[in-house]
């Protein structure tokens, strides 16, 4: 499996936007999203990604076919410290339980190292539990992250490995 993550070019944001509707559907069963009268759920954050300063949008490539996306920014809830967040992580069902997602959060994490910032919503179980072991792998030792619970959300906050 040859695996590509990609700074996304504004040229793709057309691409991004409509993995961002696969992406939001599936997450409408843990909130409350509905779609608009056009039929989109519309990520109103997305074209920020390619004007700010402080997003990265990367498009995740299997064998050169798309296969997810991971938004990035320096957006917090809990960190106080200069970091980075994941803000968005996406593959695609096909792609999932093939240990791809846990390469992609290592490649990004390394990529800008400092401290991080995981949200989950608590109602999504499944993601719990792949964050929780992805990054007890990735720093190590669980006594390491600081785990924050909100009233909707649970916040991983860790120490990177990267530059």
């Amino acid at each position: 499996m040859i695996l590509e993550i990609e700074l996304a070019p504004k040229s793709d944001r057309p691409v991004l936007r409509q993995l961002m509707e696969l992406y939001c559907y599936d997450f409408s069963e843990f909130d409350d999203l509905e779609v608009n009268a056009h039929g989109y759920y519309s990520y109103s954050y997305l074209d920020y990604y390619w004007t700010g300063e402080d997003r990265y949008p990367y498009l995740i490539k299997v064998n050169g076919n798309l296969a997810g996306f991971v938004l990035v920014n320096q957006h917090f809830v809990k960190l106080q410290a200069p970091g980075h967040s994941i803000a968005e992580f996406f593959i695609m069902r096909k792609y999932r339980k093939q240990g791809l997602g846990k390469r992609v959060a290592f490649e990004i994490f390394d990529k800008y190292g400092g401290a991080w910032e995981v949200s989950q919503q608590l109602s999504n179980k499944a993601s719990l539990i792949f964050w929780e072991k992805v990054i007890a792998a990735y720093v190590g030792d669980w006594s390491k992250v600081e785990v924050h619970q909100l009233e909707k959300k649970q916040v991983l906050v860790f120490e990177g490995k990267g530059d």
